[in-house]
């Protein structure tokens, strides 16, 4: 298989406009590339919080009303908020949007193993580049703690630990990395000879 299918997109959802995001990973997700979303509880709604939430309710209401069993289902978690958006980008009704989908994960907060892997940002849907400044925007974990989220306070304790031992990695690395630079600069007039004799051969 192509080295280019078997990587693994990890976006940091922080900052990002929902539906913006949602339709540059549909595309990516219909193209048969693997896409994790993190920090979903961090992804922007541009208006305001109070119109974002009367929204909402109103999707709140809709029933299947001979069995509401049947659906719609109301999912409360950001990152079901997120992937419900995205679903309605994919003909999901399909094997190949089956597949799509099947291809996507989505979290709140950063779990193991992506806390140690390299997440990117999607600059066309950042907010602070696609809405004018001053625009009034809402937070996803703020409008599904309204309507039944329990669970914001244990992944802010979760993220809150995360970033105590980024931050411990990188006074390490930081560490490490200064420690080499002093050792090559100590060695650097020992070791000038032999760059002298190794720029003779073209090296």
């Amino acid at each position: 298989m192509n080295a280019q299918y078997t990587k693994v997109h990890v976006i940091d959802g922080k900052g990002h406009l929902l539906g913006r995001l949602a339709s540059v990973v549909a595309k990516l997700l219909l193209n048969g590339q693997k896409v994790v979303v993190v920090r979903c509880e961090e992804m922007n709604v541009s208006g305001s919080f109070y119109r974002n939430k009367i929204k909402l309710q109103n999707y709140l209401n809709k029933r299947c009303l001979s069995n509401p069993k049947r659906g719609p289902f109301h999912f409360r978690a950001p990152s079901r908020t997120f992937y419900r958006a995205l679903r309605g980008m994919i003909p999901h009704k399909t094997a190949r949007g089956e597949a799509a989908l099947a291809r996507l994960k989505v979290f709140e907060g950063v779990p193991p193993p992506y806390d140690k892997q390299k997440r990117m940002v999607v600059p066309r849907a950042l907010r602070v580049i696609n809405l004018k400044p001053g625009r009034k925007f809402t937070t996803l974990s703020r409008m599904s703690t309204e309507i039944g989220w329990k669970y914001q306070d244990v992944v802010a304790d979760l993220e809150k630990k995360r970033k105590v031992r980024a931050q411990a990695f990188y006074e390490r690395k930081k560490a490490l990395s200064n420690l080499r630079t002093k050792a090559v600069a100590a060695k650097e007039a020992e070791l000038a000879p032999i760059k002298e004799q190794l720029a003779v051969y073209g090296h």
